[in-house]
């Protein structure tokens, strides 16, 4: 079993809940749970989130490629479908 890190809100009855399916396989296996608060995270200004992404420019150390997009599928032309099936469109 790997170790779970969840994020939750305590709700207004001031109840945390939390539902961790891990499957038939850890099915009576002790845990240990903590909870700690987060701290709130401060809102980035207009001006630190201008230079992060800005800082973000030329980032990337690769080539940009296009893989094979594979076959093109033919199909009818919908002038050649019946008239009671252009209805549904």
């Amino acid at each position: 079993m790997n170790r779970v890190t969840v994020e939750r809100r305590i709700d207004a009855e001031g109840v945390l809940r939390i539902s961790l399916p891990f499957g038939i396989d850890e099915a009576g296996r002790e845990v240990l749970v903590t909870v700690e608060p987060v701290t709130p995270k401060a809102e980035n200004t207009d001006e630190e989130w201008r230079a992060r992404i800005l800082a973000l420019a030329g980032g990337w150390p690769g080539e940009f490629e296009r893989p094979a997009q594979g076959e093109y599928e033919e199909r009818e032309p919908l002038s050649a479908m019946a008239p009671q099936t252009m209805s549904l469109l």
